[in-house]
């Protein structure tokens, strides 16, 4: 679920996290005290480093310097989890709150667009990440549709989705749902799972989202500000770029966190671009114009598969617990499933394939662009 440079999928029937983002260069691994690995081709399959020690960091990707070599990550469908707690997949149109955490994100402002703004941002991630979860489902984007063939209500080991079964729906208008900048203390340093849970659930509060039903199709975003940690981002025992889970997952580091308001669905999203090319710099765009590519193609991984698995492994996972973003992570540029700019209402972002299963006759593959299923 998560976008991680070292992956740590699991590969437990209930818990696989997101990978973070591979395969770019050295400068973020030069920061944590890391030397780098030559970089692979771009268009060669995105190795898996060994150990998943973490069961829920879910979705994470290995980094190219990361990573050992993988085997099968892309050959295999995706299979129905059977549910967590009744929840497999997002059903209704999702909503995305993004939620701007700590005192070290600065002074909020507005821009000339409505976006909010910090002067702790240096690098524009804000705006940026606001532009895109504004955009989805806008401009007739068809990268959101490729989730829409995935469904829950099936038996569990279903490969294929009944037109009569509830699909991932489509964020139609936009999936931005609400910003919140939690300037109530400063972030932690180094934020356990627990930690992370606990402030999307005060954010489900925040926004007032205190029932189970208001929380169905949501997701919360939390962000930390540059220099900091989650979960051990950017160290030497946490190379990853992001990942997803929710609330009740035993498993996170601290343990699960309490929810008054049903289950809350939510990401790891850490400073991005504090790990340069390892997690996305320049890997779609050249010069300025990629220098957040990572920023979009990693929320978007982390998107995608939060609204096919939303409390994991309930949903959408193949045999070795990869999610459907995990499984076209870092596999290039261009063609029908590797990573390029999709066109929105708010402007165009560099973002990955994700997989789907009715590709290719059913055998499977990525794709940037699939018809709404409705």
């Amino acid at each position: 679920m998560g976008i991680s440079p070292t992956s740590r999928s699991s590969r437990s029937s209930r818990r696989t996290r997101v990978r973070a983002l591979t395969g770019l260069g050295a400068l973020a691994l030069a920061t944590a005290g890391f030397a780098a690995a030559p970089a692979a081709q771009a268009d060669q399959p995105v190795p898996e480093t060994a150990g998943h020690t973490h069961p829920y960091r879910h979705g994470t990707v290995p980094t190219k310097e990361a990573s050992a070599a993988a085997t099968g990550k892309r050959t295999t469908n995706l299979k129905y989890g059977g549910g967590v707690d009744g929840i497999g997949v997002t059903t209704g149109a999702p909503k995305v709150y993004l939620v701007f955490w700590g005192t070290q994100w600065g002074t909020q402002g507005t821009d000339t667009n409505g976006y909010t703004t910090l002067t702790g941002d240096p690098m524009g991630e804000a705006v940026r990440a606001q532009q895109l979860f504004k955009g989805l489902g806008t401009n007739g984007e068809t990268w959101s549709g490729v989730m829409t063939q995935y469904c829950e209500g099936v038996a569990t080991g279903a490969t294929s989705c009944p037109a009569t079964a509830a699909h991932v729906g489509y964020p139609t208008g936009g999936a931005l749902a609400g910003v919140w900048v939690d300037s109530s203390a400063a972030a932690p340093g180094q934020a356990t799972g627990n930690q992370l849970a606990a402030e999307a659930v005060k954010a489900a509060g925040h926004f007032g989202n205190t029932t189970a039903a208001s929380n169905r199709n949501v997701q919360y975003v939390v962000l930390s500000p540059t220099g900091t940690h989650p979960d051990g981002f950017n160290t030497a025992s946490g190379n990853f770029c992001a990942w997803h889970d929710w609330n009740g997952d035993t498993t996170l580091s601290g343990g699960a966190a309490a929810s008054p308001y049903g289950d809350v669905a939510f990401t790891n999203d850490p400073y991005v671009t504090d790990m340069g090319t390892s997690c996305g710099q320049n890997y779609v765009n050249s010069g300025s114009a990629g220098l957040l590519d990572g920023v979009t193609i990693v929320y978007g991984h982390e998107y995608s598969e939060t609204v096919t698995d939303q409390n994991p492994a309930g949903g959408w996972t193949d045999s070795t617990g990869y999610e459907n973003a995990d499984k076209c992570a870092w596999k290039g540029t261009g063609g029908v499933g590797g990573a390029q700019n999709v066109a929105m209402a708010t402007g165009s972002f560099a973002m990955q394939g994700t997989w789907a299963n009715d590709y290719n006759n059913g055998a499977g593959g990525c794709e940037i662009s699939h018809p709404v299923v409705h």
